[in-house]
């Protein structure tokens, strides 16, 4: 009940933040619409943390801080690595372990892995991310350890130990 309330109060102020409209009538759509999304998630039975992840909204925020911290860090190590006379790019392919069973965490940490500059997540399995790395400094398993530690606790899923 907890998440289809939560559901239903965020799709309002979607709703209303998007459509501006305040029509007496329009309203009534509006509240049937989300009436009827609300049962339709509850009778499938996908109201959890996973369809209605704001519980951890101020971990999530958090995190996104964080990962912007760690954009920038990789987007400096790339462009140094691209702009030497050199170009010292060494491309590499890593198996990174996963460190949890939910699939949110799982996505979290491997759009999180394609986000950062110089590394993209080419293919997910049941235990590993295989990640693509512009550069061998950036390939390292440990290095990529406290990012899935972090994006599993941002949407409140305990990490495992790998």
């Amino acid at each position: 009940m907890r998440y289809a309330l939560i559901l239903a109060i965020m799709m309002t102020v979607a709703w209303l933040t998007l459509s501006g409209y305040f029509i007496p009538l329009i309203l009534i759509f509006g509240a049937i619409s989300i009436a009827i999304v609300v049962w339709i998630c509850a009778r499938m039975g996908i109201l959890d943390v996973e369809t209605v992840p704001y519980m951890s909204l101020p971990k999530t925020l958090s995190y996104f801080i964080w990962l912007f911290a760690e954009i920038v860090k990789a987007n400096m190590q790339v462009i140094k690595a691209v702009l030497s006379p050199d170009l010292k790019v060494s491309p590499t392919m890593v198996k990174i372990p996963l460190n949890s069973d939910e699939d949110i965490a799982e996505t979290m940490f491997a759009n999180s892995i394609t986000l950062t500059p110089g590394t993209v997540s080419v293919d997910m399995q049941p235990d590993y991310i295989l990640v693509h790395a512009l550069l061998e400094e950036m390939s390292a398993p440990e290095d990529f350890k406290d990012m899935g530690e972090r994006s599993a606790w941002a949407v409140g899923v305990k990490a495992r130990e790998i």
